[in-house]
């Protein structure tokens, strides 16, 4: 996504002294003349950095032998200038100073910014936020700076504590599209069963592309299905790689928390160490280019088990899974002549897990007293591989702009069994299993269009295009001990996780094509009008038709208005369709066998359940955005989403139903549930997100205050077949506050950034809102609102080493107290978003030469 729109040119006068430890000295203005109050000033490669004054002067010391600056202000794309080294001063023409804003997520327009688009767009520059904060993974970065994004760890909900379900605006985490350098990423295998986030939703695991690799993060906070596709409905996050060269960026990083509720006395745990590096290579003189990122991630267990239980613990092994994180990620681009050039990119990623399941107690009938005299912890393991590739080319022909690339993602997810056994075997059971696992893959082959008419008005871009789709889905049984029964009076299957087995076995298939058409036309320099419509056709559901109207209106050259409405869909993921498997669950603490029927199954049938179809939306944006001057700037966005026929997974049937019991009695098991399009969701909503650059002494200050207000209400629960008026049952209260809860009333962000000298302080306080579930009884449990405040120094050691050292959650604040016998996961608390593990404390330390 490359600029080629001046918005408002920044320039640069100076007067400077060539040479290591010289000072520079210059003024940066605006087009009229007028100084730029809070721009960022830094010297390439180094830590170095200032910010102008009140007159939009600075004065910089500097620490290379041949410095470069960059210059950055707020709405604008960093701008390096360079220096003549030849030369004893340099002065430098407005024309080759300028600034010049981004091309972002929500526009197909190389000449569309994020200043100027009509949908809200958040940018994250990704440099500054891994030197500043603790996190060291995606989904947690996002979480911590973007209010809207919502991502929590999970705990003996099976395959969701290996892979972190995120959402965007309260919706659920497939309804969130997520792009890799303007293309799709394919979605993970896994269907989220447990947990209090994200329950029969799939998604896509942002985590397996290392933070390292990243340049920047676009979120637009917009539905955009007629834009880009399924998933669209809460908005798309953008993903953009570095293309960086001759630049090598390093870190190492390690944090513990600090640790409490242990069943020991160790003081720290869930130990987290990082080691990154980045490196790009030039090729030639027209921009080519190789960057290559190696990331490694160890993460340790938490251990929070140790609470006040008046009805008896429910598990002995609580908190964090155990993962190691490897990845390799490339980016690339070549040139073939003056209008050409080839791209490419993608990468590996390599994940190990082990997360504790629930305690099977020494008199537990399910535990072998001579193999675990004192009862055991089985710990449930994954192995996941997930790749990518991308290729493609980009020409011109004539004044049209030809993109054509193929898209290959796929996910491998394999479950393991360790520390349990097959009660049915009894003292000859085996303590580790191969339990099977699933794979989804896609195939996206495009072919896109775009034109800008510099005279139509005041400016007319035409975008037209077409994809084809293929996606493949399977799922594999485990071995055999890992789901027979041996002994009828026995339990029998893996404990903690019973293997699937060879009847859950399938291997499923579809197609998708799709063609859109896009336009944007400034009628003014004022007003800007947009329009998108999208037709897809799905081979397993059929086809939908969907629209994107926009427009922007320039008031003042302060404040500008924008609104957008839209329609959307989201097509079931395969895994949704798909997915069966017999597993265990537990009600009060107590196991029950569970039958999850895909939905095309004999019992769905009978029962009269529908195939699955499309989601279906429409949304409606209207906010403004206000710059008030150079050094701040406000957006305020008010939103409203309804979803028709949301994908949910039902609530659990008994064996004495009514209905159905006869039938699980035949099937000989005690609970079954569905997937279906059972919900229509309404969400109202209010992003506010303000800025501001101010000097302070020497140095400058960043402050943000970010905010997103949502409601979510579930407007109707659909029934059908044999089980028409049974709402309540179909999809219970209990699951409706699910539901509710991935959609928090509100999060706060105020964050304030110093930097002087070689010194940097951040400080940042988030607030999370009240979150209300329910327990088995359906009694409600009411998480209070928290804040936590994260507090990062810094400090540069040499012009290219720095060193931070901080604390996430400083004060050590924990969710509300439960008894662990009502929760979801057996702990005290259910994962809600702001974790419970407590204060982290951290050290890092970064090289960039």
């Amino acid at each position: 996504m490359k600029s080629s729109l001046l918005i408002a040119p920044i320039c640069l006068v100076s007067s400077m002294a060539w040479g290591q430890n010289a000072t520079l000295t210059g003024q940066v203005l605006d087009p009229a003349g007028r100084p730029v109050i809070g721009a960022a000033v830094v010297e390439k490669g180094t830590n170095n950095g200032t910010a102008t004054g009140g007159d939009g002067r600075f004065s910089l010391r500097t620490r290379t032998a041949q410095p470069r600056l960059v210059i950055s202000s707020l709405g604008y794309a960093t701008q390096e200038v360079a220096g003549d080294g030849s030369a004893t001063s340099i002065s430098l023409a407005e024309s080759s100073t300028s600034l010049e804003d981004v091309q972002v997520v929500g526009s197909r327009s190389a000449n569309r910014s994020v200043t100027d688009s009509p949908s809200p767009v958040d940018i994250i520059d990704i440099r500054e936020v891994t030197a500043k904060t603790g996190q060291l993974d995606v989904n947690q970065l996002l979480q911590f700076v973007a209010p809207s994004f919502n991502s929590n760890r999970q705990t003996g909900s099976d395959g969701a504590d290996h892979v972190d379900p995120a959402s965007l605006r309260g919706l659920g985490p497939d309804q969130t599209l997520v792009l890799v350098n303007g293309k799709r990423q394919h979605q993970s295998a896994l269907v989220n069963l447990f947990g209090s986030r994200g329950r029969g939703n799939t998604g896509t695991d942002l985590n397996v592309i290392p933070a390292a690799s990243i340049e920047r993060i676009e979120i637009l906070r917009d539905g955009a299905a007629a834009q880009y596709g399924s998933d669209a409905i809460a908005g798309v996050i953008n993903i953009v790689l570095k293309s960086s060269v001759k630049q090598l960026t390093a870190s190492a990083n390690y944090g513990v928390y600090d640790a409490k509720y242990r069943r020991d006395n160790q003081r720290f745990d869930g130990g987290n160490f990082n080691a990154n590096v980045n490196y790009g290579i030039g090729l030639g003189e027209k921009g080519s280019f190789i960057n290559a990122t190696l990331d490694y991630n160890k993460r340790e267990h938490t251990q929070r088990a140790n609470v006040p239980s008046p009805n008896g613990l429910a598990r002995r092994e609580y908190g964090d899974p155990e993962v190691s994180n490897a990845s390799v990620y490339l980016n690339s681009k070549f040139a073939l002549n003056e209008r050409s050039h080839v791209y490419a990119f993608g990468g590996l990623n390599k994940r190990k897990g082990d997360a504790y399941a629930w305690t099977r107690f020494a008199d537990d009938d399910r535990n072998v007293p001579a193999i675990y005299p004192n009862g055991f912890d089985p710990i449930i393991t994954s192995d996941i591989v997930d790749a990518s590739a991308v290729a493609g080319v980009r020409t011109a022909l004539g004044e049209w702009e030809l993109d054509i690339s193929n898209n290959f993602g796929s996910n491998n997810f394999e479950y393991g069994l360790r520390n349990t056994l097959n009660a049915s075997l009894g003292a000859q059971s085996p303590t580790s299993f191969n339990a099977g696992g699933f794979q989804l893959q896609q195939n996206v082959v495009s072919v896109g269009l775009t034109r800008n008419y510099k005279t139509v008005l005041q400016g007319l871009n035409v975008a037209v295009g077409a994809e084809g789709r293929r996606e493949w889905y399977k799922l594999f049984a485990g071995e055999e001990a890992s789901y027979r029964n041996y002994d009828p009076n026995l339990s029998g299957g893996s404990q903690g996780f019973p293997g699937y087995q060879p009847s859950d076995e399938i291997k499923a298939q579809r197609d998708n094509i799709g063609a859109y058409v896009d336009a944007e036309l400034s009628v003014t320099q004022r007003w800007l009008l947009a329009a998108a419509l999208r037709f897809e056709n799905y081979s397993d559901f059929g086809s939908t038709l969907n629209y994107k109207a926009s427009t922007r209106y320039t008031l003042t050259d302060f404040l500008t208005v924008r609104g957008t409405f839209s329609t959307g869909f989201r097509a079931p993921s395969l895994a949704q369709k798909n997915f069966n498997s017999t597993f265990t669950n537990f009600i009060n603490g107590k196991p029950v066998e569970v039958l999850l029927a895909r939905n095309n199954s004999a019992v769905t049938q009978k029962l009269g359940i529908p195939a699955l179809k499309q989601e279906t939306s429409t949304s409606a944006n209207v906010g403004f955005t206000s710059r008030l001057g150079s050094a701040l700037s406000l957006t305020v966005d008010g939103y409203y989403i309804k979803v028709r026929d949301r994908v949910v997974l039902t609530s659990q049937f008994g064996s004495d139903d009514p209905v159905i019991g006869a039938d699980l009695v035949a099937l000989n098991v005690n609970q079954a549930q569905f997937f279906a399009n059972a919900a229509d969701t309404r969400s109202l909503g209010l992003d506010v997100v303000l800025n501001h650059l101010a000097t302070l002494g020497t140095g400058r200050l960043t402050s943000t205050l970010a905010a997103n207000f949502n409601s979510l209400k579930i407007d109707r629960v659909t029934t059908s077949g044999r089980l028409a008026g049974r709402e309540d049952d179909f999809f219970g209260p209990r699951e409706q506050a699910f539901v509710k809860a991935s959609a928090p009333p509100s999060k706060i962000n105020a964050t304030f950034d110093y930097q002087v000298s070689k010194w940097g302080a951040l400080l940042r306080f988030v607030r999370f809102d009240k979150v209300t579930l329910l327990d088995f009884d359906n009694e409600e449990m009411n998480y209070a609102a928290r804040i936590t405040t994260d507090l990062t120094l810094s400090y540069a050691l040499t012009p290219h080493l720095q060193l931070a050292v901080g604390s996430s959650n400083l004060f050590g604040v924990v969710p509300t107290l439960f008894d662990p016998q009502r929760t979801e996961t057996g702990g005290a608390w259910d994962p809600v978003q702001m974790g419970a593990n407590g204060r982290f404390l951290f050290a890092k330390i970064q090289a960039r030469f």
